[in-house]
């Protein structure tokens, strides 16, 4: 009974040794590879058939294990699996590789772009600071004819008012002289030894006051004469005292005490000879003594 029993123990013993299959170094090594190769993103892509070959012969490898043939069938098997998973490993390494010299390729493409982009966006915004340079230098140049323009409009209408003015003092008679226009006023709007005006002196008087009225930037000096009879004191009174009858009379007519000022000369400065009657006649005046344009007297003037 005991020889069966250890018999039976024996056979089983056998029977388990029997059905552990075969270790292969090969074998364990392409399960590894092969298993490393499936969780790559680019195993089916880039090598779905090494892959497919790999598992067929790992699978052929296993059953020979199972199968109990021999080492060097299921190492050649396992070798051949193995072989298929790192050629599969090397395609996927070259697919990584074609697409990070893409990315690469791309990366470079945009970089060539923004910088053809930039260069365009530089060109655009030169072409408008040259733009707006002309057009700042056009209205520069449309400034420069409007503000020629508007001096030559100010310059002819100051020829004008020359003109204009010029012809008002010919109206009044006034004569050119070394010390400028001068308006002469004889003897006949006073009487004799007086400084009161006749009524005779309010045409002349009133054209004058328009004519300063119309000119504010000219300016007068209102001198009084006088002939040789009398003191040089009663004369100089009387032709200050003339004077400043005109004065009187031009601002009473509105013109303004700025616009002129009066000045006594006597008998010192006659216009003709005083041994006549009518030279006296025309040494007793009011002369009227006008600036330029612009309030200045000739050096004279004074």
């Amino acid at each position: 009974m005991n020889k069966v029993i250890l018999i039976g123990a024996v056979a089983s013993l056998l029977a388990a040794c029997v059905s552990v299959p075969p270790r292969s170094e090969q074998v364990e090594q392409a399960r590894v590879e092969i298993a490393t190769l499936s969780q790559d993103p680019l195993a089916q892509q880039a090598a779905g058939r090494d892959l497919e070959a790999a598992r067929t012969s790992l699978q052929q490898a296993e059953v020979a294990q199972q199968r109990g043939s021999s080492p060097v069938v299921i190492d050649h098997l396992g070798y051949l699996a193995l072989r298929h998973a790192q050629a599969g490993e090397l395609r996927v390494a070259e697919a990584r590789a074609r697409q990070a010299v893409a990315r690469g390729q791309e990366d470079r493409n945009n970089i060539l772009l923004a910088e053809r982009e930039r260069e365009a966006q530089n060109a655009q915004l030169q072409a408008q600071s040259a733009q707006a340079q002309a057009q700042s230098a056009q209205a520069a140049a449309q400034n420069a004819q409007a503000q020629a323009e508007i001096a030559k409009n100010q310059a002819l209408a100051a020829q004008s008012k020359l003109a204009d003015t010029q012809q008002q003092l010919a109206d009044l008679q006034a004569k050119k002289t070394d010390r400028g226009m001068v308006l002469t006023l004889g003897d006949v709007l006073f009487d004799t030894g007086a400084a009161t005006l006749k009524p005779g002196a309010d045409l002349v008087l009133g054209r004058l006051a328009t004519f300063l009225n119309s000119n504010p930037q000219m300016k007068v000096i209102i001198e009084g004469h006088t002939d040789s009879r009398g003191s040089d004191e009663y004369n100089e009174a009387l032709s200050e005292r003339r004077a400043q009858a005109v004065a009187t009379a031009l601002t009473e007519r509105g013109v303004s005490a700025d616009s002129f000022r009066t000045m006594g000369r006597g008998k010192a400065y006659p216009v003709a000879s005083n041994d006549t009657p009518e030279g006296r006649q025309q040494n007793r005046r009011v002369e009227i003594v006008f600036s330029d344009a612009s309030g200045q007297f000739a050096q004279g003037g004074t």
